[in-house]
């Protein structure tokens, strides 16, 4: 087999944050077929970077006290302990704030205007008259203009994939202040993404085999004139809006002062900014290496943003001159327990530290990942009991026993003639080799811990304690023998998922370093193996408990526990009124006729309350976090009844049910909905 030459990517962590375990899985994904690739001689260059430009960072910079600059690198310097902790190999990572990027990102500009590609017009733009800017895409937030799904970003929908201009959004509001924003006039820059060259190239690069299928379907619908269900119409590609004003951290557009590219023109610019970085740490050539007809490009990318890696990227580069992508991989989302969202509060999140700070293996995670990812952009699950069940199971139970019980019955630890069918070798490791091509890796899991059973089966049935002490003790090695050369085929099998424990087991087995060539060959008779360590721990369920374990509160240090005391509730006393002013506040009786989750917020749920008027009203309240709709359903509370209504994003709140909490929320957590004691019926004035 010819060497090919690969260049493979992941979709760059916006440099606002520490990786989570999203991240995590897509770079475990990404490693493990990078792996595969190097284990069959290919000459893989695999990066990485952070996505450091936007909005977003200047604002959190801001904030932080910091030039966006040096919060960037501040997250940046925290990447290391993930990467070298999950095993996973980046031959660089890099940002898209070098200057590489700038250099690329404003060539691939000019080249586009050059091609007739860029076009500017004058547009209405959100401004937030609170904070005196125009608002980003991604804050300004409002109902999708094609599905209806409410709390969507200004550029695209989450829940349909359509993409729109902020202004189609239906009720807008900023996400910096909250306030609705109002239209101002600004000159933008466009890609013209409609015109007909890059519709045609489109059309048949997303539906020539280079996405999965589901994928590519999904993709197809983008291209045409439809009627949605609400009753509005999709029109096709739109023109793509590619510019940002001042203020804003990020690439400046030539020869346009005051504008900026939109972070995701020069986002996926960095694919190629890291590359051409290491490539001129080693000395090569950038454009020799991307001119090469043989150069294959790879990304690896999550489902939420298909839109920009299968019509904005690939259309810069292809209208730019430059390589397309040959394949696009798309993955769905990790849950955890069953589908729950993940909440560091509820203890339901899975942080990447605090798994190895546990001293938990990271090469269960990548196993567990491993066995339960496939070629489908389908979402998968962590569930706790079944992680501890597959990987005590599956690794311990079947794969690391192999060794452990053959080596016993070899003497002076050397392997005898061994009547081990290569054919069946040679075909186990084609098969697995043909799944972690098409990154069937689920199923790849299943074929070796299938052959692994199998080898034990047969050790058992052998049963080589039985044949020594029947003086049958060459047999007896015979079959541990066997069984070993079998372990070893397997330990090459799963090296792309498990580096470093087939690293421990090739120097048990004292093999040269596993590869895909040499996977199926035997180690042959009078082969010398080393001393026995234990490969593999098993999950301790203590481990598994403290990683889902809700962060404890934070406890009071005992030097203010004085001032804490003239604070009951952690607040300091309002200011003293009168009886006139709390005479004006109508306090009563409600009864919670009906309760509910508010679709698009995770804070509120709406209450139908019945206050003795004949109708019911209708109110929001802050309390999802503490308790579920329907445990609220049927009680009696206490309501402002004479609060004036006020227009929310979600509709109409009309009053205000009281609940207690305490000051410091994140030390005392909690929200307390105030019941009325046993008599007291809707309408009840509290006094």
């Amino acid at each position: 087999m010819s060497q090919r030459r690969l260049f493979v990517t992941t979709a760059l962590p916006y440099a606002n944050g520490n990786f989570h375990i999203g991240h995590i899985m897509e770079y475990i994904q990404a490693d493990i077929w990078v792996r595969f690739q190097r284990m069959q001689g290919h000459a893989v260059n695999f990066v990485g970077a952070d996505d450091a430009h936007g909005a977003p960072i200047m604002i959190a910079a801001e904030k932080a006290g910091k030039t966006p600059q040096q919060f960037v690198a501040d997250i940046a310097a925290g990447r290391k302990p993930y990467l070298d902790g999950f095993h996973i190999s980046f031959d660089n990572w890099h940002s898209t704030d070098a200057p590489e990027n700038h250099q690329l990102a404003q060539q691939i500009y000019r080249d586009l205007k050059k091609a007739g590609l860029i076009s500017t017009k004058t547009i209405e733009q959100f401004f937030d008259i609170e904070k005196n800017m125009f608002l980003p895409d991604r804050f300004i937030k409002g109902q999708c203009p094609k599905c209806g799904a409410k709390d969507q970003y200004g550029d695209n929908c989450e829940v349909c994939g359509a993409v729109y201009a902020p202004t189609d959004l239906i009720n807008p509001f900023s996400a910096l202040s909250g306030v609705t924003p109002v239209l101002k006039s600004s000159e933008h820059f466009f890609f013209k993404l409609s015109d007909p060259r890059c519709v045609d190239f489109l059309e048949t690069w997303t539906q020539d085999g280079r996405l999965q299928p589901e994928v590519a379907n999904k993709v197809k619908e983008w291209f045409s004139v439809r009627e949605n269900a609400d009753g509005t119409k999709s029109e096709g590609l739109g023109d793509w809006d590619i510019s940002r004003d001042a203020p804003y951290f990020g690439i400046e557009i030539p020869d346009a002062p005051g504008k900026y590219f939109y972070v995701w023109l020069d986002a996926p610019v960095g694919y190629l900014a890291s590359l051409k970085n290491l490539l001129d740490k080693r000395g090569e050539d950038y454009e020799a290496y991307m001119a090469d007809p043989r150069l294959e490009q790879y990304h690896f990318i999550g489902k939420d943003i298909v839109t920009f890696h299968t019509l904005f990227w690939p259309a810069m580069l292809k209208f730019s001159g430059r390589k397309t992508p040959d394949k696009v991989f798309v993955h769905g989302f990790l849950t955890v327990n069953n589908g729950e969202k993940m909440s560091k509060s509820r203890g339901t999140g899975l942080d990447p530290l605090k798994y190895l700070s546990l001293g938990m293996n990271p090469e269960w995670l990548r196993y567990y990942l491993a066995a339960k990812l496939n070629a489908k952009n389908e979402d998968i699950d962590f569930n706790a009991d079944d992680f501890m069940a597959r990987v005590n199971s599956d690794l311990i139970g079947k794969f690391v026993n192999i060794a452990s019980r053959a080596v016993k019955f070899l003497p002076d630890g050397r392997l005898t003639v061994s009547r081990m069918e290569k054919v069946a070798s040679t075909q186990i490791v084609e098969v697995v080799r043909g799944l972690y091509e098409t990154r069937e890796f689920g199923k790849a899991m299943r074929e070796i811990m299938g052959v692994a059973d199998a080898i034990n089966s047969r050790f058992d049935v052998n049963a080589p304690w039985k044949l020594v002490k029947e003086g049958k003790a060459a047999e007896a090695a015979q079959v541990s023998s066997e069984c070993l050369e079998m372990f070893k085929v397997l330990t090459a099998c799963l090296k792309p998922v498990l580096p470093a424990l087939a690293l421990q087991a090739e120097s048990f087995l004292q093999c040269e370093p596993l590869t895909w060539a040499n996977a199926a060959l035997p180690l042959g008779e009078d082969h010398q193996v080393g001393d026995y360590k234990h490969l593999m721990q098993r999950v301790d369920i203590k481990q598994l408990d403290a990683l889902f374990e809700p962060p404890a509160p934070v406890e009071q240090a005992q030097a203010a526990t004085d001032s804490i005391a003239s604070m009951p509730g952690g607040e300091e006393l309002a200011p003293t009124i009168s009886i006139d002013d709390f005479a004006r506040i109508d306090l009563r009786i409600a009864l919670i006729v009906n309760c509910e989750a508010v679709e698009g917020s995770t804070k509120l749920l709406r209450l139908t309350l019945d206050v003795g008027e004949g109708t019911l009203r209708n109110v929001f309240s802050g309390i999802a976090s503490s308790y579920k709709p329907e445990d609220l359903i049927g009680k009696h509370t206490v309501m402002v009844a004479n609060l004036a209504p006020r227009k929310m994003k979600f509709g109409i709140s009309e009053g205000m049910v009281l609940a207690a909490s305490h000051g410091d929320e994140k030390a005392q957590p909690g929200i307390y909905v105030l019941e009325s004691g046993a008599g007291a019926t809707p309408g009840m004035r509290v006094r």
